[in-house]
This record gives C-alpha cells, sequence and structure tokens, in this order.
C-alpha cells in the first residue's frame, strides 16, 4: 500500500511528529513518497501529489480535503497528525467511503494532563511565590493559597478531554458538574459521580470551571458577562478550548474587578496581542497555548497513526478512527 506524506519537509511537524525514527517505522511497512514542499500544499496540488497513493498523512495548516481537492486520487484514508479534523475533512469525504483516523484521543490525553497542572498551579499561587521566592522574599501571613482536594469543578463541554480529566479528577475526591449541549452517557455520570446541569448553574456553584467547549459558530461568543457575573468570589476560570468561545473583552471587563482568577491557554487572537491587558494582571496566568500535546508525546501519536495504517489495511478496528459524527462535532482548527 501506498502513502503519501503531505507534510512539509524541514517543518515542526515533519521534525516532531513524524521523525527519523517514525519515518523509518513508516517505510519498514509501507511505499512512502514524501511531498518535496516547504510549504503545505495548495487545494489544486494535492492530487497532482497524492496521486495514486492511498493513504494521506496530513498536519496542521493542510488545506480542507474535500471532493474536489481528492478527485483523481487513491486516498482511501486520511490520517491527520492533528487532534480535530473540524476543519480539515468535508462530510462528503466520508460519502464517498473516505475514513479518517487523527491524533485527537492522544492530544485529550495530554490536555487533561495540562488542564490538571493548570488548576493545581493557579489553585496553589506557584508563580507568585516562585517570583517572590526569586527575589529575596519567602511566605507571609496573609497568603492565600488553595488545594484542589474536596472542590467542586464545572466542565462546560463534554468530549474526548472532560472524559479524560474526570478520570484524573477522582484521584482529588472533586464533585464534578457537566454542561454539555448533548445528553451525557448516564453511565458516565454514574461511574464520576458526575451531574449535567445548565451553564448558569455551572457557572453559580462551582469553586473551579474549565472549557471544554468545541468551536463552532453555535458555541462562539458563548461565554460572556452574565456568566463571570455568576462565579463566586475567589473563583477559578481555566480555558484550554478556544478563544473564540469565550466574549473576551467581557471576561477582561470582569477579571478588572478581581473577585476571580483565570488561566489562560487560548485567546482570540494568538500570539496574544503585546499590548493585551491579559498579559498585565495579577489574577490571571496566561500560557502559550502549551496544554498539549507536550513536544515529546508527538513522536508516539504518529507512531500510533502507523499503527491505525496497518490495522486499516488488514480490515481490523482502528481505534483512532474518526466518524462522520464525531467529525461534525469538533472544532474547526486543531
Amino acid at each position: 500500500m501506498e502513502v503519501f506524506v503531505s507534510v512539509p519537509k524541514k517543518s515542526e511537524v515533519m521534525e516532531t511528529f513524524l521523525p527519523e525514527s517514525v519515518r523509518r517505522y513508516l517505510e519498514e511497512r509501507f511505499q512512502v513518497r514524501y511531498s518535496p514542499l516547504e510549504r503545505n500544499l495548495a487545494p489544486e496540488e494535492v492530487s497532482v501529489y497524492a496521486g495514486n497513493a492511498q493513504v494521506i498523512i496530513t498536519g496542521w495548516g493542510h488545506p480542507r480535503l474535500d471532493v474536489g481537492t481528492v478527485e483523481g486520487t487513491g486516498i482511501r484514508l486520511i490520517a491527520h497528525t492533528g487532534g480535530s479534523v473540524g476543519s480539515l475533512v468535508s462530510p462528503e469525504i466520508y460519502g464517498r467511503g473516505i475514513r479518517v483516523i487523527s491524533g485527537n484521543n492522544l492530544y485529550a490525553d495530554s490536555v487533561a494532563e495540562g488542564v490538571l497542572a493548570y488548576m493545581l498551579t493557579a489553585l496553589r499561587r506557584i508563580p507568585d511565590y516562585v517570583d517572590r521566592v526569586r527575589d529575596g522574599g519567602w511566605s507571609g501571613e496573609q497568603d492565600v493559597s488553595e488545594g484542589l482536594l474536596d472542590q467542586t469543578v464545572g466542565l462546560a463541554g463534554m468530549g474526548a478531554i472532560s472524559l479524560r480529566l474526570m478520570k484524573l479528577l477522582q484521584l482529588f475526591h472533586v464533585k464534578i458538574k457537566i454542561f454539555s449541549r448533548y445528553p451525557v452517557d448516564a453511565g458516565i455520570l454514574e461511574r464520576y459521580g458526575a451531574e449535567q446541569v445548565s451553564l448558569e448553574e455551572l457557572f453559580s456553584t462551582c469553586k473551579i470551571v474549565s472549557l471544554h467547549s468545541s468551536m463552532s459558530e453555535s458555541t462562539r461568543g458563548m461565554i460572556g458577562r452574565e456568566h463571570f457575573a455568576l462565579l463566586q468570589d475567589g473563583a477559578l476560570f481555566i480555558n484550554t478550548a478556544r478563544g473564540g468561545i469565550v466574549r473576551e473583552e467581557e471576561m477582561v471587563e470582569a477579571l478588572r474587578e478581581k473577585r476571580f482568577r483565570a488561566i489562560l491557554d487560548v485567546y482570540c487572537q494568538e500570539p496574544l496581542c503585546q499590548d493585551s491587558p491579559l498579559r498585565h494582571m495579577d489574577n490571571v496566568y496566561c500560557m502559550p497555548h502549551q496544554a498539549g500535546p507536550t513536544r515529546d508525546r508527538r513522536p508516539l501519536i504518529g507512531r500510533r497513526l502507523v499503527d491505525n495504517i496497518v490495522k486499516f489495511q488488514a480490515g481490523e478496528e482502528m481505534e483512532l478512527e474518526i466518524t462522520r459524527e464525531y467529525a461534525g462535532r469538533m472544532t474547526a482548527g486543531g
């Protein structure tokens, strides 16, 4: 079986997701061709370079694959090194019998770990203490640090990341509340002692609110001043989803009141503007879109995609497969 790797050579995606060891692993199993370009293909170039290859491996920034772009190719499987395929694959692709796999589940593991790290970092105010000690100071009587144990945590959005985060949170005996636009499986709620609630109840009753909704036209600007006004004093808001789900200016206004704190990993514009007030607020920790996957996990994602391509060839079930329904609920981007 022939595999075409459309990832630009010498790119970050090639060097981290498909390093030499993973490329060798791929080449031992398939006939492999690589894009000769140091940029992503243009839409009209996909059919030219993919040719008769049955599998195409893609990365961040790849042009959308629809009926037109794959016309005349032999593509039967799309293997995406990214997580979401929301902006990569059109629904019509599935109608052509083409199947899709991605690193989504592996991304979810890493992002859930990142969210947990963010929670603990913010609650314990680790950066503040590190800065204080570095500047020659120590702790003070008025210091306030908190733990995650026995807190009430709200998850706004239910998907792969939320599910994995719930497993991690069990160690801390937290109470979990979930907002989702879709009914959450009763078995999941029972397993984790969780409760599905409205968005308003989530914000008003949870000490920690972590945003995990996918980005779509229906969720754009979903969170605004009316929700931040519901947060209890001392609450923590975390966003590792997408900046556009939050009305950022309204969030900034609410944060200026200093009733609650935030740790943010995503923004409406990235990189975050130099003059953004978020950069200078002492009740906000800003991270440069680093929740996951961490770089050490990227070769594993590449290798697991190769393993799934082997299963595709053998007619076996692929654990990284993204169904048409699931793709339709994914963030456009990623």
